[in-house]
């Protein structure tokens, strides 16, 4: 059914199909584990929730809802301002730091393979990297090293921010200088402190351990192994493969016009935040990871300790939990990299997985009424009225110390 066909601005989609009738996920197994005591996913809730963020800034959103046997789509808005495309999930997009969760299964399996300890010191693998030779590889995966993120300052200005990096190509060392120029947060193990410059180590990590670049580990070890046919790191090239979302970044500038942020080199944030990917093979990769497949048990299990990160959230290492209005926990990341706003997030075993972009960022009204898009997927009619904000669980993916934009509209 499509809804909307008078304009492709107004262009809406809501697909409900049985698995059988759609293309089967390649790759991707049923995990053992019942989705259980989860309510019915509320579809025409997710519609609703996607059209308010068109409204308050965003020039499309999307979602897709993997749910065992069923699969829905939904869309509204355009891909592109220029030619009007409409916005569909065969659409790629930066996923910014959904990335990390990348970064973590490539260093967990290597943990795995017992060429890393998670409480060994990076300075062991790294020498001379870190000032602190108690800052653990677990504590740079679980944002508790006290490292300063650099972003805040990179982004401290929005557009200038952006325009003075957007082709630049960096080396993960520049990177760590940036942050280790300022003072640290916390002392090692302390409280979670999030930071951009954390994923950048574990990236320097990944290519130490393994004499590849994070590149040929994230292909060799995720995305052949799952046929992620729509997922890619092309740093430092600046352009997204195939067909693709435009990204729009909302300038500090009251009344400005959104800035066509789409080519880039992400090269301030790589391992950080510089993959590529769509919502089909987004919700494959969580119900990869969250079935155990792309990890031991153990490992898995390390991946969900979890720190406390404010509100709702907690930590675990490279891995967010949500716990939503209806008691339902989920697992997974947001990615912000300008122009996109990501969530990513399944269920503890995987059975339920939601993928949702807006292809706006730096507008907090709409990346805080992206997450209805977790309370409808996992909720249901049962999801309970948000009170008050949550801004600083929502924008800290990027310079997590900057207040982002208000809607404008």
């Amino acid at each position: 059914m499509v809804r909307g066909t008078a304009a492709a601005a107004a262009l809406v989609s809501l697909l409900a199909v049985p698995a059988h009738a759609a293309p089967r996920e390649p790759g991707v197994r049923p995990s053992a584990a019942s989705a259980g005591a989860l309510p019915a996913p509320d579809v025409a809730g997710l519609w609703d929730v996607l059209r308010a963020a068109r409204r308050q800034g965003a020039p499309g959103a999307m979602a897709r809802l993997d749910d065992r046997d069923t699969v829905h789509w939904a869309a509204t808005g355009v891909a592109d301002r220029g030619t009007r495309r409409p916005i569909s999930n065969a659409d790629r997009f930066r996923i910014g730091s959904v990335t990390k969760i990348f970064s973590a299964v490539v260093l967990l399996q290597l943990a795995d393979e017992r060429k890393l300890k998670l409480d060994a010191p990076v300075n062991r693998y790294l020498p001379g990297l870190l000032p602190d030779d108690r800052i653990t590889v677990r504590h740079v995966l679980s944002h508790r090293s006290g490292l300063h993120d650099y972003t805040n300052e990179m982004f401290a200005r929005t557009v200038p921010g952006f325009e003075a990096v957007r082709t630049k190509v960096f080396t993960h060392r520049q990177l760590v200088n940036r942050s280790l120029s300022k003072p640290r947060t916390t002392g090692p193990g302390g409280a979670y402190s999030y930071s951009n410059t954390n994923f950048v180590v574990a990236g320097m990590l990944i290519e130490k351990l393994t004499g590849h670049s994070v590149r040929t580990e994230y292909q060799n070890r995720i995305i052949d192994p799952l046929r992620l046919r729509d997922t890619f790191y092309v740093h430092p090239r600046t352009t997204i493969p195939g067909r693709h979302a435009r990204g729009y970044l909302t300038p500090d500038t009251a009344g400005a016009a959104l800035v066509d942020s789409t080519e880039q080199t992400v090269s301030w944030a790589q391992s950080a935040g510089a993959v590529i990917s769509s919502t089909r093979d987004l919700n494959t990769f969580l119900s990869a990871l969250l079935g155990g497949r792309l990890t031991s048990p153990a490992q898995l299990a390390q991946m969900q300790r979890w720190v406390p990160a404010g509100g709702s959230q907690a930590y675990g290492l490279g891995l967010r939990r949500r716990d939503l209005s209806c008691g339902v926990s989920v697992y997974g990341h947001t990615g912000a990299v300008q122009g996109y706003y990501t969530y990513a997030f399944a269920s503890k075993d995987g059975r339920r997985s939601l993928a949702a972009l807006a292809n706006t960022s730096n507008n907090s009204t709409v990346l805080n009424s992206m997450l209805g898009t977790l309370e409808s997927a996992f909720c249901g009619k049962e999801a309970k009225p948000r009170r008050g904000s949550a801004l600083g669980e929502m924008y800290e993916d990027v310079a997590p110390g900057i207040p982002v934009v208000p809607d404008r509209n």
